[in-house]
């Protein structure tokens, strides 16, 4: 199961082996339908700080992936910009992500700032959940995860359970 609370069958674990970033694109996209607009960016960042979100931060990251200029993100372009974009551009974004996931700026996501992310994403998470997430992103509960282990949580959907 993943933190999603989607059990993974055996069809989407073999047909996600790559680069999925479904989960991270389905907390971004805010009114799940189906594209990241700067709406569903001011509401995520909405969500996870008391500060409103910078203006020129959400048309910086719609400009580096909204290749053709719809004003939307679709996911395959939200893959792109992950998975083969510019290095510097696309671990920006992903950074990002993990610098407004760390509410007290300490460089890694500790049980509180995973659980605060969670409930404000829509999913429900347990303790248990999210311990089993921080030893996932090879972290424990004292120290949390780091940006790279945010990364490997992100990547459950991706690798699923062997038949």
């Amino acid at each position: 199961m993943c933190p999603s609370g989607r059990t993974l069958s055996v069809e989407t674990a073999t047909t996600t082996l790559t680069s999925d970033f479904r989960p991270a694109f389905d907390v971004l996209d805010a009114d799940r339908d189906g594209k990241i607009s700067k709406d569903d960016l001011r509401a995520f960042y909405a969500g996870l700080s008391s500060s409103a979100a910078d203006e020129n931060l959400i048309g910086s990251m719609m400009s580096a992936a909204d290749s053709d200029n719809d004003g939307f993100v679709q996911y395959e372009e939200f893959e792109r910009v992950l998975a083969c974009g510019d290095g510097a551009k696309s671990s920006g974004v992903m950074e990002d992500v993990f610098k407004v996931m760390d509410k007290d700026g300490d460089g890694k996501l500790s049980h509180e700032d995973l659980k605060s992310y969670m409930s404000s994403a829509g999913f429900v998470a347990t303790d248990e959940d999210i311990k089993a997430m921080i030893k996932l992103g090879g972290g424990d509960e004292n120290q949390g995860v780091t940006y790279a282990g945010l990364l490997k949580i992100l990547a459950v959907d991706q690798v699923g359970e062997a038949p």
